[in-house]
């Protein structure tokens, strides 16, 4: 029986770890966060160096808390050339490993291990809405990387530890993610639709991500897959319309697949970032009782734009 109640965030440096620390800092006695580069401790957060492969001291942290979180990973913002595909791959399923071996051997393992996922991992689909119980599973480079990732985690069985791997779509925060550079364009006029507008986004607010991640934590009976994503999954030309709205910008330039392809090469990204539909609902826990905060994108934009 722990004695004390700390909580593990690997790969917690960035957007959403920081999402994660603000919130969860008051709720347990130290929150460490395993990173590649050193940062000094503050409060009662303490960073922990690690390689994402190697066990090393690090691992003793997992004997010392109730919870630990994955958030490790190469950002997908990036060219899908073969360096990068390994390094994305390997990044996930590597990281996931190595703290699987951690919690296989460690004499106090925490009682839940939640692990990032994709909500990615359904096909492109523009019309029926994917859960985790009837949605389909893609076939692409960037779904058979969540398969793997999720294989990685689920293979890591020890008996008495919970594990629940959550496949989030776009973040939605005031500091990090998407609406940033989203905000940048549409200031400057290309706030239009992408492609051919049709493609669904899934979305959450940064405060029901982290209040979904509290409510799992919260509830012993959730195992398995849980898509964190916002109940309604809205076309881009209507995501994109209601940002303006929000911003009152009357107008935005449409931008059309060929002139994306032509911008992502030159900003060394993908457009399937924004060209692949993303049908996806959070039904388990819906069913479970969560309740959203944010649950429409034009309640969710007036919350994180308002000035």
């Amino acid at each position: 029986m722990k004695t004390t109640n700390n909580l593990t965030i690997a790969g917690g440096t960035g957007f959403l770890g920081q999402v994660l620390i603000s919130h969860f800092k008051n709720n347990f006695d130290t929150i460490y966060v395993l990173t590649r580069k050193y940062r000094p401790n503050h409060e009662n957060v303490e960073y922990i160096l690690w390689d994402g492969v190697t066990l090393t001291d690090w691992q003793t942290v997992i004997d010392n808390s109730e919870v630990v979180i994955n958030l490790s990973g190469k950002s997908v913002d990036c060219r899908y050339n073969q360096k990068n595909k390994t390094a994305i791959l390997a990044s996930r399923v590597d990281s996931t490993k190595a703290l699987g071996k951690a919690i296989l051997l460690s004499p106090a393992p925490p009682s839940l291990w939640i692990n990032s996922s994709t909500a990615t991992i359904y096909k492109d689909e523009k019309h029926r809405t994917q859960d985790e119980f009837t949605g389909e599973i893609g076939h692409s480079f960037s779904e058979k990387v969540a398969q793997n990732w999720e294989q990685a985690f689920f293979d890591c069985y020890k008996r008495g530890v919970r594990q629940v791997a959550i496949r989030t779509s776009i973040v939605l925060g005031k500091n990090g993610g998407a609406l940033r550079p989203l905000k940048n364009l549409a200031v400057l006029g290309f706030g239009g639709k992408q492609g051919s507008g049709k493609q669904k986004v899934s979305w959450i607010h940064e405060q029901d991500f982290v209040r979904s991640i509290q409510f799992i934590i919260d509830n012993q009976n959730i195992e398995g897959v849980i898509n964190v994503v916002a109940p309604t999954p809205i076309t881009n030309k209507k995501f994109m319309q209601v940002f303006r709205e929000t911003l009152n910008i009357s107008f935005g330039i449409p931008m059309p697949k060929p002139l994306l392809e032509f911008g992502a090469r030159i900003i060394k990204t993908e457009t399937e970032l924004v060209l692949k539909s993303r049908n996806v609902v959070p039904n388990r826990l819906l069913q479970q009782g969560f309740k959203f905060m944010f649950p429409t994108v034009q309640f969710a934009l007036k919350d994180l734009l308002k000035s």
